[in-house]
């Protein structure tokens, strides 16, 4: 225990904490669930949704467990009855301005609203009243956005312009009439929007849709396969989305050590060249002047046969290696190795290095 650290009781049981912890953070390590529908851990926290309120002893009213710092000898209890029943009046109030069409809704089975209802039991009908009907915004070849769906969490502005500081998105209008728009409602192009998909991949609700995996499956039957992504030598991981053994949409991964479940355009979206029908998947070498396929062993073996004849005719200078920046350290060790112990020069070179 350090100078810093402080002791906090989750529910009755003891954690440390840093002083600039937040409750939820404590209760983080103390293996305690907080709901919550606007906190994501690559934002600030905004304590919009009130879902994470607690009581905390001697404190006269429901602290939000994601802004509030803990405080030395701070006792929390996040499960208590009056703290279930605010939490259900909030998700009543969420739902009463929902379409609640969970059956043939994109998001079913990865919704956090949805999720949290059952736990809670609620079902939308204890407040009724006027709610939205907006078309749906089908104006771009990358994201569907729902407005019907939309919860004012704010995770989808927060992470465009504190993540990605592309400010396609903000908060529009007032009151009833809020939403997360674009500048005067004109539709996301390459001229206002990154089309990184970030704000998809915050979004709790099915407000905010891949347009490229709509209708392929539902989360539960697809198997997701964490990989790395091929275009730079970043290193982000996400997850390929694959069923009846095709990807059918990429997920981020928010443990990955790099990115934190952060991608771009190309790491997003930049997947259909997996099935593409022109992609080679053989060898294709050149014989009689037309190109035909071949086995590895054949193309490897012409490979180091023009290579011996090039060296042989104009000397080992007359060769080298071009390696790229979407290959792995150890691949471009390799190739650089490789150069200068069986070409025996150091005609090796990188797109990195500019």
């Amino acid at each position: 225990m350090s100078d810093n650290d402080i002791k906090v009781k989750i529910n009755g049981r003891q954690v440390l904490c840093g002083r600039d912890e937040t409750i939820l953070d404590a209760a983080k390590k103390a293996g305690v669930r907080i709901p919550t529908l606007c906190y994501d851990e690559r934002l600030e926290p905004y304590g919009g949704c009130r879902l994470c309120i607690v009581e905390v002893k001697d404190v006269h009213k429901p602290q939000p467990a994601c802004t509030t710092r803990v405080k030395d000898g701070m006792e929390v209890y996040t499960d208590t009855d009056e703290v279930r029943r605010m939490r259900k009046s909030v998700l009543s109030l969420l739902l009463s301005n929902h379409p609640n069409d969970c059956m043939t809704c994109e998001a079913t089975g990865d919704c956090a609203l949805q999720s949290l209802s059952y736990e809670y039991g609620v079902t939308g009908k204890r407040f009724a009243g006027e709610s939205w009907d907006l078309p749906i915004r089908d104006d771009n070849p990358f994201i569907i956005f729902d407005p019907n769906k939309c919860i004012l969490c704010g995770r989808c502005v927060r992470i465009c312009n504190d993540v990605v500081m592309a400010g396609t998105i903000e908060m529009t209008g007032r009151g009833f009439n809020s939403l997360p728009d674009t500048a005067f409602g004109k539709p996301r192009t390459l001229d206002n929007c990154e089309f990184c998909g970030q704000c998809v991949s915050t979004c709790p609700t099915g407000a905010l849709i891949d347009k490229k995996g709509r209708g392929k499956g539902r989360s539960y039957e697809m198997t997701k396969v964490k990989t790395t992504c091929p275009y730079c030598g970043t290193g982000c991981n996400f997850f390929l989305n694959v069923r009846d053994d095709k990807v059918v949409k990429v997920t981020s991964d928010y443990d990955a050590p790099v990115n934190k479940g952060n991608l771009c355009i190309k790491g997003r979206y930049g997947y259909s060249f997996i099935h593409s029908s022109a992609r080679l998947t053989s060898p294709i070498i050149k014989k009689d002047g037309k190109y035909v396929e071949a086995t590895w062993d054949e193309a490897i073996d012409l490979i180091a046969k023009r290579f011996g004849e090039l060296m042989e005719e104009h000397g080992p200078d007359s060769v080298g290696a071009f390696s790229s920046a979407r290959c792995t350290n150890e691949e471009n060790f390799l190739l650089s190795k490789f150069v200068r112990t069986v070409f025996k020069n150091n005609n090796v070179d990188c797109c990195a290095r500019v």
